[in-house]
């Protein structure tokens, strides 16, 4: 495990702040940029925008986790997955963001909450081995892929703009699953697997209406 210096604990603080505060940017396009925009009841859109909201929500833990693991992962290969994984995370906060807003919603009040929540976990998730913490990767985007495509039925018919944004991230959350295992992931115990699942339906219920 790495030494935790003065310095890579500012590091880590200033990337918390820029996760929560800083506009978030993409180098990939956005997956709705070609898509027109329907018209949406109020009741659709803010339900939309809530459901987004979530979904912002589950990439700031995102990152939380990703900087927490990689802070304390042992070899580098395992380091360098994780940054990786977490740049896409970082597209994913652009997309929901930005949708957000165009839905003429907010963000979570509860992201600083979430953020030091995530960050803790993943810390320790680091702690226990590569292996353990490749599998706790592996199993939370597996969670999110399942959470996302319990949004994709909830969002409305016609919401193409919001659907395409949550396909594509569903594609790239399955694919840090895939890297995750191929890199050799832990399968985790069930008791691990049923905890973070309460921790997720908690984040869900809360940041959709607050």
């Amino acid at each position: 495990m790495k030494n935790l210096t003065l310095d890579i604990l500012i590091t880590e603080f200033d990337k918390g702040l820029r996760t929560l505060l800083a506009q978030p940017h993409s180098l990939r396009s956005h997956p709705d940029t070609d898509i027109p925009e329907v018209p949406l009841t109020d009741i659709e859109k803010k339900h939309a925008s809530a459901l987004m909201r979530v979904n912002h929500t589950g990439e700031v833990c995102a990152q939380a986790l990703y900087s927490g693991q990689a802070l304390t992962a042992r070899h580098p290969e395992t380091t360098a997955a994780l940054k990786h994984a977490a740049l896409e995370e970082t597209e994913h906060l652009a997309w929901c963001e930005t949708r957000i807003s165009q839905l003429g919603g907010r963000t979570s009040l509860l992201n600083p909450v979430f953020y030091a929540g995530s960050f803790t976990m993943g810390v320790i998730a680091g702690a226990l081995g590569d292996k353990w913490n490749l599998g706790f990767v592996a199993e939370t985007e597996k969670q999110v892929e399942a959470h996302l495509a319990g949004h994709l039925d909830k969002l409305p018919v016609t919401d193409t703009k919001t659907r395409v944004i949550i396909e594509q991230m569903q594609l790239d959350e399955a694919k840090h699953a895939r890297e995750a295992k191929q890199q050799g992931a832990a399968d985790l115990p069930i008791p691990a697997k049923f905890l973070m699942q309460q921790v997720s339906k908690l984040m869900t219920t809360t940041s959709y209406y607050l």
